[in-house]
């Protein structure tokens, strides 16, 4: 697996396991808002979505083995 591959699935899963413990927190003790298991899922799904086209883009405009657009990472 190239570094640009690693370095892309890992920003997708932590931005998936960021979102998806927001929305627990926030739907569950904070109690801010109702949400269902499944879509509190979606909700991350949807972040994590937005993490791989952001890091797909990214590609064309920084480094080429990095998911950053700063082009020095």
């Amino acid at each position: 697996m190239s570094v640009y591959m690693k370095d892309l699935l890992e920003r997708v899963v932590w931005t998936f396991l960021t979102a998806a413990g927001g929305v627990a927190v926030a739907a569950g003790p904070a109690h801010w808002m109702e949400v269902g298991v499944w879509q509190g899922a979606a909700i991350a799904g949807l972040a994590a979505a937005g993490s791989l086209v952001k890091g797909i883009l990214a590609r064309g405009v920084g480094n080429r083995d990095s998911a950053s657009t700063v082009s020095g990472v």
